[in-house]
């Protein structure tokens, strides 16, 4: 029997929608029996992980206490600059002898097995904190967005999250993307889950890590 999996999700609604059917397509199953029992709190509310990652933190370990009391076994969260705030679910996870998946370890650690020295990050202000160190800690450099193409960045995933998910959101993520490989990236991370709902990985002059993918691959490893 496989673990039920745990998600910590709404951030936002559209990413973890398109998390939770990349789970059930990277699942090897026959029927529906053959698929992962999951859990999940998509909860939109959650304070801007941000502006407010104390006030985040609080309520993402609330959410992890109630899916392990809800059954789950192991805790996924797929919003990369969440996991700057997740202290509170690691302590849930450890209290009641639950795991969580590191998204962003698993994302770089993807990334970094293609033996490339510099690789570029898509990612909020928090997420790139995260992936720098995380390269880092891999010997590879980052390569990250300057302060007019980070808001333009920016403007791009909040609109995701208003539902523009149209032609000129995606050159708009395709030019970035262009930038971060002109400057000399040798791979990029799609460091936010909105990231994907505007590019793929054909759209891109280098490979691309998408840490959504990275994340629900994992996740079936653990919980089958």
């Amino acid at each position: 029997m496989s673990k039920v999996l745990g998600v910590i999700g709404g951030m936002g609604p559209a990413a973890t929608v398109a998390f939770l059917a990349r789970v059930q397509a990277l699942t090897p199953a026959k029927g529906d029996a053959d698929h992962i029992r999951v859990v999940m709190d998509l909860n939109p509310q959650v304070p801007d992980r941000n502006t407010r990652p104390g006030e985040a933190e609080a309520v993402l370990g609330r959410m992890a206490a109630g899916l392990a009391a809800a059954g789950a076994a192991v805790i996924a969260m797929p919003c990369n600059t969440a996991h700057g705030q997740a202290a509170a679910i690691r302590a849930v996870c450890a209290a009641q002898g639950r795991s969580i998946i590191d998204m962003i370890a698993a994302t770089a650690d993807a990334a970094a097995a293609s033996g490339a020295g510099r690789i570029a990050v898509l990612a909020t202000p928090g997420g790139e904190r995260l992936y720098r160190e995380a390269l880092a800690a891999r010997g590879v450099e980052a390569v990250l967005l300057d302060g007019a193409d980070r808001q333009t960045f920016m403007g791009l995933v909040y609109g995701v999250k208003r539902g523009d998910v149209g032609e000129a959101a995606r050159a708009g993520m395709r030019g970035l993307a262009q930038a971060l490989a002109d400057a000399g990236a040798k791979g990029l991370i799609a460091g936010c889950t909105e990231v994907p709902l505007l590019l793929r990985a054909q759209d891109v002059a280098v490979p691309l890590t998408d840490s959504a993918e990275v994340l629900a691959q994992a996740c079936v490893e653990a919980c089958l």
